[in-house]
């Protein structure tokens, strides 16, 4: 196992595979889940999910409402832009619900997240459940991870020599790029999704099938009967485009820019998550908007944990992690912005070198 020395130097561990805690490596997690337990922190919130759910929703029914009421103006691209941002809420809802954190029983997650997954925004969400829980399990490898797979950008200095296609064309400039790619973010999942329905191990694909065909049908039906042709082009573009650029900057945060993992894992579950995450501090705002995963290193450990309990559980895992001398990562929205940008340059090194030669 590796860790790539592309990280930059205040988020790089101080010992590539070490223990640092001089402990069991494999005990350090089983204290910190005990003191989160003993702390309650993994108890259900579903007044919480109740009122977050519903305010969603009623936000969904006021942005189409308020696209009914409008009709045939230019305005309506303001409805756009707000029915982004709701978008974007509703699939961090569908993010909760993969994870378990509303409902005790799986098949009620489930039924949560094709409803406001695929009917709501359009993405598949056994596709998303599957790339997600790869992640998870293997956070920043670049061999298991598959956000971090080399596919139109590279993330460390060994993929970018290796690059070819898009990756090759982009990589050189790819931080100049990345926010204008965000725009075809949204794009991307409804086309990611509609192609792994292809996949005969796809659960429930014909029920996911039925689901987006009706949210895409759907939305263009209400938009190019209520709009003329242009305006409803314009609708669509502004709101996915928007759409696209608010889930990444909501997942952009979280891992990029941080230490990358090759080969064989040899480390502990606690390292693994806490090495290769980053925290962004923040008030309300920062966790409405980022919905509770600007707490990033807290949820790749405990996943399950409702979100609100996530500050709480916070105090406690950055305390435990300088306790056990593990590397713990906090900055600022901008800040983080600002490291990923700055990695993305640096690993793109190697295109921008063969380009001089």
């Amino acid at each position: 196992m590796t860790i790539s020395p592309d990280a930059s130097v205040a988020t790089r561990p101080p010992a590539v595979g070490a223990d640092t805690s001089g402990r069991r490596a494999g005990s350090d997690f089983a204290r910190l889940s005990q003191r989160i337990t003993e702390a309650g922190l993994l108890k259900r919130r579903p007044g919480y999910y109740t009122a977050r759910l519903g305010l969603v929703v009623t936000l969904f029914t006021a942005g189409w409402g308020a696209f009914l009421t409008l009709g045939d103006t230019w305005w309506q691209l303001a409805v756009a832009a707000f029915l982004a941002f709701v978008f974007g809420q509703i699939a961090l809802v569908a993010h909760d619900l993969a994870h378990g954190q509303v409902f005790r029983r799986r098949r009620h997650s489930e039924i949560g997240g094709l409803l406001f997954g695929n009917l709501g925004v359009g993405m598949s969400y056994g596709w998303w459940m599957n790339k997600h829980t790869r992640h998870h399990a293997h956070p920043n490898h670049e061999e298991l991870d598959p956000d971090v797979a080399p596919d139109i950008l590279v993330w460390s200095t060994e993929q970018a020599r290796a690059s070819s296609g898009l990756a090759r064309l982009i990589g050189g400039h790819q931080a100049l790029l990345f926010f204008p790619l965000l725009t075809l973010e949204g794009f991307n999942l409804h086309v990611a999704g509609l192609r792994a329905l292809r996949s005969p191990s796809m659960k429930n694909r014909l029920l996911e099938a039925a689901l987006l065909l009706v949210h895409i049908v759907g939305l263009l039906s209400a938009l190019f009967l209520v709009l003329p042709p242009g305006k409803a082009v314009a609708f669509l573009a502004v709101n996915q485009c928007l759409f696209g650029v608010y889930l990444g900057c909501t997942f952009a945060p979280n891992h990029k820019g941080m230490p990358t993992v090759t080969g064989a894992q040899h480390l502990d579950f606690l390292r693994r998550q806490v090495l290769t995450s980053r925290n962004v501090r923040g008030g309300l705002l920062t966790d409405v908007m980022l919905g509770g995963l600007n707490y990033q290193i807290e949820h790749h450990l405990f996943p399950s944990m409702p979100t609100p309990h996530l500050r709480r559980a916070q105090v406690i895992v950055r305390e435990y992690c300088a306790e056990t001398n593990v590397p713990y990562h906090e900055t600022g929205l901008v800040q983080s912005y600002r490291e990923a940008l700055a990695h993305m340059h640096r690993v793109g090194e190697p295109i921008r070198q063969q380009r001089r030669a």
